[in-house]
């Protein structure tokens, strides 16, 4: 399971490392796309493995579900990690998280969020103020 929150800068290529404890459980090549609130998903290629065959079964005259689908889909990007444990962001992923030099890598059980330092640090602020009130609406999930 991942986890953990990783802090680490763009070079000017627009590479991140990969710290070690997310790593093994990404492997040397998974999935970067669009992700929810602003950040990126990296997803190992078992987990979008599952993640694809669920898209897949979305219906098709449901206009959500093709919007989800074209959207979730078009900004994917099979990546690997490089030999000094690297992986380059696409310029329109980083636009579109507003990746420009710090990032923080949190590990959220079977995908990482990468997030701009700033993004990330905004979002922690504003869902820390609701934590009691969100982890209350867990019970409706069955948590």
């Amino acid at each position: 399971m991942m986890m953990g929150e990783f802090s680490h800068a763009l070079d000017e290529k627009g590479r991140i490392i990969i710290p070690a404890r997310l790593r093994d459980d990404l492997d040397a090549h998974f999935v970067m796309t669009k992700g929810l609130d602003g950040c990126l998903f990296l997803y190992p290629m078992g987990e979008w493995k599952k993640l694809e065959e669920r898209l897949k079964a979305l219906p098709l005259t449901n206009a959500s579900a093709r919007a989800f689908q074209r959207l979730f889909l078009a900004g994917a990007q099979d990546v690997e990690v490089d030999r000094q444990s690297r992986v380059t962001i696409p310029p329109r992923l980083r636009e579109y998280a507003a990746v420009v030099k710090e990032v923080v890598l949190v590990g959220v059980s079977n995908r990482v969020e990468l997030w701009a330092l700033e993004r990330w640090q905004a979002y922690q602020t504003q869902a820390q103020a609701g934590y009691e009130d969100v982890a209350e609406k867990m019970v409706e999930f069955g948590f």
